[in-house]
């Protein structure tokens, strides 16, 4: 026994010894234990240190600047572990060489070591910075978006006021004026991004009102935002629609641009105030009255920029150096005499860039020179600087082409403001007033006009639009034009909206009426414009094809000067048009002309006619004696009798004369868009034409030796659908053709965008199109082109092939016998496409790499494809996808791969990838051929500019890469991959030389996660380095354990507790297997958290789970949401009871959540304020006053422990938002309201209850309401009233016995529908509060109530009140059934309104006599005929 007692002895000692004995002891005998936790301590600061560092270059990368304390924290732990390195050398030495050190070695080394110890601990604690830098203050004028948006003291001051203002929530009307140019569209435009982003607003949307509106497409533009399609075509009826769409959405912010006046935004369809408190009103406007007039809550003002921002920006624009102190000199004079205003400091600057000092000073004397400018009062001090800019339009070219360039600027300010001018119309109402006469041709001057509405974009005096085909002039540029235009030589007169004639003299040479009444004032028959060259005449905008502005031919016979006239919408006569001997351009768009034909005689100068949507008597002859035309457009063309729509009908047709087309042979241009009956041979007597648009049926074709004529432009489809609507390309479309394609050889060499669908006989496109190689090809199409077995087939040629040099789109779909793309020497005898592109680097001698332009590429229903590339490893340089931006694959069922390494490495541009239907596809970028080059231990990044990746039906699909980062992506969407394991497979334990041992942000700007129907799924990803993500939709993942991987690393180590700081959104259905939604997460881990929906998840436990003590409360997990919305946890019977401290809470649907165990072992904990408790007795917990104020539907089902739902009713709690409450199967429920928490439902609509046993009462009897309760909250009670109530269903729940207590004030004056059903104690709807001896019956009328259904309630006595009488006027349906103790009865009037009392012993004998329905079964509908009640008299 003694020699078990003596070592146990002396341990005991031993112990002590250590503990009480010298320093010199301690360090010797715990040697061991202060190494080890000096290298723990080492080694931590060494990974914290790594990870400090990647958040401080991540920061500065940023443009972020270091707070001192994270740079001291940085050279400190530096240095520390500099200081450190020779102990933990020394520690290795003696450990590697197994050698025992002295007793004075050891005692140095231990005495080191536990004195650095606490030092490192102390740096460790100190290391959790929430936050590593700062943004850098501004330096002057930033721009924030873009080129235009600047940041000055006035631009950020109003930006700072109109964010304060619409997050004020008595503001909804904000005005922000200021002088034209300054600045404020493009300040409106930058709130209303931000707002975007920043999620303030569920939708923004932003209008141009404008001096002339243009309702309809207003109401189109918003009503495109708001995704709605109208039903109606009147204003009113779009209007009233617009209204309740809108009203439908919580938050929105209206944004009016350019307000002139005094406007009803209802007329548009915009509620706000109380029709919608949600909605925000942003208007701009030049006029601060106007901001006055609307009502606006506050008005800002818009600055001029100061003299150094001016400076900046002015500086920036003309591209100016600093070292150029002269020029600046001069410069600076320049700029300040844009009196700070943006749009002319712009102008200015972009008119002078690149000048010589000899022009700055030209230019600078000029404005000194000018005075009388500033007396504009509208424009003010921007004339000044854009008649600069007009000026300078001239310099560096002969004088002609600058009166040139600035009259194409003029004929631009003649259209209506804010309108996207077709750029075509433009040319050739320019080529009519005479525009470049030196060039004869309309393609030449088409070139030449381009080209100067091209400079004056680059000027600064015209704007781009969406579309290549039209531009815009800023209505501020326009007012400058029509300034420019009042007086001189050029006088225009411009009119928005024409209601009555102006007074006019003679010297216009331009007037443009727009919008012109069908009932003008004071039409004139005739007036005399002897000087007048253009003439734009436009009726009412209306649909109705029957409000025509009509004009007498005889209004045109004194415009003897007129060039260019331009009709829209007018009904007019030709009479007076013989008269017009210098009319060069006729354009008419949606016109009805009379007696056209006839009076095309004499109008021998026309150069240029254009029919579109027009009423017409024919085509006749008469077309030839235009000797001159060189432009024929004829589009929706309708003939006398028949109705002409804007929209072509699908018969329509026009018909040519025979050999008219062909004598026409001044003709240069021709474009026919509907089917005609145009004899193509007929075109080779048109010598002069260039440019050609025709609709053709395959019959007029000519089979045998016709080539059409070589074409400079082209839009030419043969077959039944025109979808061509881009003139300005070379555009082929070839439809259900089977013969030679020798007509088109001609075009094969220029044509841009090449369409064959179901074209036969063809085996190839190059060299049998075109032996040259299709070059000039942007885009080819083939659909169902069944012959075509190669692109390109050189197998007998032995020179080089360069082809689709300059493919920018590559779609192929339904092209059975395609074998691939490239025919050589390396692909024989295939029976069927299996290699898109197989390469041989023999037959490649081009110096561009093949597809280096592409960027569409489209590939669908090719089930036999086995490979889209095939490179050949040393040949990559062949190759390249660098222009790649969409790939789109369908339906290639034998595809296992589709991107190798060497390519997917190239494609710097790809942005969208969607693919779906490969059922053999197993990863999208894949291993093969090319293990040799890249090793697949080695981390591929790709793709930087990947935002979206589509993906669905892929059967065998089991990861998107392996080894490979696709860091870029911003959203994912994948269906139906029903192998799909992760999206990434990190085969190899992959460490970066610039991380260390930290893993790699695998998808740092992933917003977006959707995924649904993948089966074998087990997580996405590693969870790290998901700092942007905001929504997360899985569905259907039944073997998904994790959503993101959170296992130990390589080392053992567990991975740190994360933070979701992005995440709104987190939507979890059908996942069998998932037990924590997010683990190792903080409790503050999802701080804009708004939208939590969670639903049949049997083996789900928590949300997230959390080793922190901080972060439970009992039995209870804590989560704080402070930005919850809504949030429903549904049939997920093992989640355990959790906490949410959610103050914003609108919407909470509880179903079937957690067993009886979790529901009853744990008391609620007290905090310090108002929670949700999910799992528990109760479902919110109040204290301290708080109110739920902010629920507006709450849904229980299933809760069979929930006993009460507000825990505590002697705190005030106000429902004021409530508008739907249903509770179903919550069997222990005793009752839902107090008194006093039943007065707050004033937006209550819907109540459902149904199963809910043990229910007496839905409001507490005031005797039964705790004695600390009644001292707070029950005196001085109102009587209950329920405003808004309208739908009422209660079943099954067998201990009610009354509804609603029932007083003086009407308790239901909304009520539309009362459902009752197995209840089978209720005695009676309606309680009287006090029963009192009732002395004179009472009349209560329920004016809404439509249905009433009284079912299976054995124990209801009344329905009425004793002493009341119920008079339902608008009743519908009436429903008695099994009701055997009821004594109210039902009647029906002579206005057939329906009446209820309730019988008494004194009434029993008189009621009997008059033999009403008490106790029957009743089933009426005041539809039915043979459903009736008894009468009242």
């Amino acid at each position: 026994m003694a020699e078990y007692v003596a070592p146990a002895a002396v341990e005991i000692v031993a112990d002590q010894a250590k503990e009480y004995a010298s320093p010199y002891l301690r360090y010797f005998f715990r040697y061991g234990e202060i190494v080890k936790d000096f290298k723990n301590q080492r080694e931590a600061l060494e990974l914290k240190k790594e990870r400090v560092k990647i958040r401080v270059d991540e920061a500065e990368r940023q443009n972020e600047l270091i707070h001192k304390d994270v740079d001291n924290w940085l050279t400190s732990a530096e240095k520390e572990l500099k200081e450190t390195q020779n102990l933990k050398d020394e520690i290795d030495r003696a450990k590697c060489f197994k050698w025992c050190p002295k007793r004075g070695w050891r005692y140095s080394l231990s005495k080191k070591l536990a004195e650095k110890t606490p030092i490192i601990s102390k740096l460790l604690e100190t290391s959790n910075f929430a936050k590593v830098g700062y943004r850098r203050p501004l330096q002057g004028i930033e721009f924030i978006t873009s080129t235009d948006f600047m940041d000055s003291e006035s631009s950020k001051s109003a930006f700072n006021q109109i964010m304060e203002a619409i997050n004020a929530k008595d503001v909804n009307m904000i005005g922000l004026h200021g002088m034209p140019g300054v600045g404020k569209t493009t300040l409106a435009k930058e709130v209303g991004k931000h707002a975007r982003e920043q999620k303030f607003f569920d939708k923004v949307v932003m209008f141009t009102m404008s001096q002339n509106p243009d309702i309809n497409k207003i109401q189109d533009k918003v009503a495109d935002i708001f995704g709605l399609k109208f039903e109606t075509s009147s204003q009113e009826g779009k209007a009233e629609e617009l209204f309740r769409s809108m009203q439908r959405v919580k938050k929105i912010l209206v944004i009016v641009d350019d307000l002139w006046e005094e406007f009803k935004l209802e007329d548009i369809g915009i509620p706000f105030g109380d029709d919608h408190k949600g909605c925000k009103i942003l208007l701009t406007t030049r006029q601060k009255q106007v901001c006055s007039k609307m009502k606006c809550q506050k008005e800002i003002q818009l600055g001029i920029l100061s003299k150094e921002e001016a400076w900046v920006l002015f500086r920036d624009k003309a591209g100016l150096e600093d070292d150029c102190s002269t020029l600046n000199d001069v410069a600076k004079e320049v700029s300040a005499q844009c009196k700070g205003l943006p749009l002319a400091i712009v102008v200015v600057a972009k008119a002078l860039k690149g000048e010589s000092l000899n022009g700055w000073r030209d230019a600078n004397q000029r404005f000194k020179d000018s005075t009388h400018l500033y007396a504009e009062v509208v424009l003010g001090g921007v004339l000044q600087p854009l008649k600069l800019s007009y000026n300078y339009l001239k310099k560096g070219i002969n004088q002609m082409t600058g009166n040139h360039i600035q009259m194409c600027f003029l004929l631009c300010s003649l259209f209506p403001e804010d309108e996207e001018i077709l750029m075509e119309i433009l040319i050739m109402c320019g080529i009519g007033v005479g525009l470049f006469p030196n060039f004869y041709s309309i393609e030449d001057k088409r070139k030449k006009i381009v080209a100067a509405l091209k400079k004056l974009q680059k000027s600064g005096l015209l704007l781009e639009t969406d579309g290549a085909d039209t531009i815009r002039i800023h209505d501020v540029i326009r007012d400058f034009a029509h300034w420019l235009t009042s007086t001189g030589e050029n006088r225009f007169m411009v009119k928005d909206t024409l209601e009555e004639w102006p007074h006019m003299d003679e010297s216009y040479t331009a007037i443009a009426l727009w919008n012109c009444s069908r009932i003008i004032k004071k039409f004139p028959d005739k007036v005399e414009f002897s000087k007048l060259k253009t003439l734009f005449l436009e009726g009412e905008r209306k649909w109705n094809r029957d409000d025509f502005l009509v004009v007498f031919g005889t209004y045109f016979e004194q415009m003897k000067a007129l060039q260019v006239l331009l009709l829209q919408r007018v009904s007019f006569s030709l009479k007076g048009f013989p008269s017009l001997p210098n009319l060069k351009t006729f354009w008419c768009d949606d016109c009805m002309p009379e007696n056209f034909s006839s009076s095309l005689t004499n109008m021998r100068s026309l150069e240029i006619l254009a029919l579109i949507g027009t009423n017409i008597d024919e085509i006749s002859e008469e077309l030839v004696k235009l000797s001159a035309l060189k432009y024929l457009r004829l589009s929706g063309v309708g003939f006398a009798g028949e109705m002409v729509d804007i929209f072509l009908s699908k018969n329509e047709r026009i018909i040519f004369p025979p050999g008219l087309v062909s004598r026409l042979t001044s003709l240069q241009e021709l474009h026919v868009i509907p089917k005609n009956n145009l004899n193509l041979l007929e075109l080779g007597s048109l010598s002069r034409l260039t440019a050609l648009s025709l609709e053709l049926s395959t019959n007029q074709i000519p089979l045998e030796d016709f080539v059409l004529p070589k074409l400079q432009r082209y839009a030419i489809v043969v077959g039944e659908i025109y979808g061509i609507n881009r003139e300005a390309f070379r555009t082929l479309d070839i439809q259900n053709f089977s013969s030679s394609l020798s007509a088109f050889n001609n075009l094969f060499c220029n044509v841009e965008e090449l369409c064959l669908r179901n074209v036969g006989g063809q085996k190839n496109i190059v060299p049998s199109i075109d032996e040259m190689g299709l070059n000039g090809l942007t885009s080819l199409e083939l659909k169902s082109c069944n012959d075509i077995e190669f692109l390109i087939d050189t197998k007998k040629d032995q020179g080089s092939t360069v082809a689709f040099s300059n493919l920018v789109e590559l779609t192929i779909e339904s092209t059975v016998s395609l074998k691939g793309l490239w025919y050589a020497r390396i692909i024989k005898d295939c029976e069927e496409l299996q290699v898109i592109f197989k390469i041989d680097k023999e037959k490649m001698k081009c110096q561009t790499p093949l597809l280096s332009n592409l960027t569409k590429l489209s590939l669908r229903s090719l089930p036999k494809l086995k490979r889209i590339w095939e490179v050949n490893p040393s040949h990559r340089a062949i190759a390249s996808l660098q222009s790649l931006k969409v790939v789109r694959i369908e339906s290639c069922d034998n595809l296992k791969t589709i991107f190798s390494p060497c390519l997917a490495l190239s494609m710097l541009h790809l942005q969208v990838l969607y693919i779906s239907f490969c059922d053999r596809l197993e990863q999208v970028i894949g291993f093969g051929q090319e293990d040799e080059i890249i090793e697949n231990d080695c981390l591929l990044y790709c793709w930087p500019k990947l935002r979206v990746l589509s993906i669905h039906d892929c059967e065998s699909l089991k990861y998107i890469s392996t080894n490979t980062l696709i860091q870029p992506l911003e959203c994912v969407y994948i269906y139906n991959c029903h192998q799909l394991i992760q999206i990434y497979n990190m085969e190899q334990n992959i460490v970066l030389p610039e991380l260390g041992s930290q893993p790699p942000l695998f998808l740092p700007k992933l917003k977006l996660v959707k995924i649904g129907g993948c089966e074998n799924l087990k997580y996405l990803c590693s969870s790290q380095g998901l700092p942007c993500l905001e929504a997360i939709d899985i569905k259907d993942c039944p073997r998904l354990i994790q959503i993101f991987n959170m296992e130990k690393n390589k080392d053992g180590l567990g991975l740190q507790n994360h933070c979701w700081t992005k995440l709104k959104i987190l939507r979890i259905v059908d996942c069998q297997r998932l037990k924590y939604v997010f683990a190792n997460t903080l409790s503050q881990g999802f701080p804009l958290l708004k939208y939590v929906y969670l639903q049949n998840c049997p083996q789900l436990l928590q949300v997230f789970s959390s080793t922190e003590e901080r972060n439970v409360i009992g039995d209870h997990i804590l989560l704080n949401v402070p930005f919850l919305q809504d949030l429903e946890v549904s049939d997920c019977p093992q989640f355990s009871s959790f906490i949410a401290q959610a103050r914003l809470i609108e919407e909470l649907v509880l179903s079937n959540v957690g067993n009886s165990r979790q529901l009853c072992n744990t008391d609620v904990p007290i905090l310090n304020e108002g929670c949700i408790v999910v799992g528990n007795h109760e479902v919110f917990q109040v204290q301290g006053g708080y109110s739920f104020s902010s629920i507006k539907i709450l849904r229980l089902w299933n809760l069979f422990e929930l006993r009460v739902i507000w825990n505590d009713f002697a705190q005030v709690v106000t429902l004021e938002n409530l508008t739907t409450l249903t509770l179903s199967g919550c069997k222990k429920l005793r009752y839902i309201f107090s008194p006093m928490m039943a007065q707050s439902l004033s937006h209550l609509v819907d109540l459902f209850i149904e199963g809910c046993e043990e229910i007496e009462r839905l409001i507490l009897a005031k005797d039964q309401v705790s004695s600390s309760s009644s001292s707070n909250g029950d005196t001085g009670l109102q009587p209950i009233s329920f405003p808004n109530l309208t739908n009422i269903t209660i079943r099954n729940c067998g201990n009610l016995k009354s509804l609603f207590p029932f007083g003086y004030v009407p308790v239901l004056p909304k009520l539309e529908c009362l459902k009752l059903k197995m209840n089978s104690k209720l005695e009676e709807v309606f309680e009287l509060e006090d029963e009192v001896e009732v002395t004179a019956e009472k009349e209560m009328n329920f004016d809404k109530l439509e249905w009433l259904s009284l079912e299976e309630l054995p124990g209801l006595i009344h329905f009425c009140p004793k002493g009341y009488h119920f008079v339902l006027s608008a009743l519908r349906v009436l429903t008695v059934r099994d009701c055997p103790k009821l004594t109210s009865g039902f009647f029906i009037d002579s206005q057939a309104f329906v009446h209820c009392k309730t019988k008494t012993p004194q009434s029993v004998e008189q009621d009997a006599i008059r033999n009403p329905i008490f106790s029957k079964n009743i089933n009426w509908n005041w539809r039915w005929p043979g459903s009736q009640l008894p009468h009242v008299t």
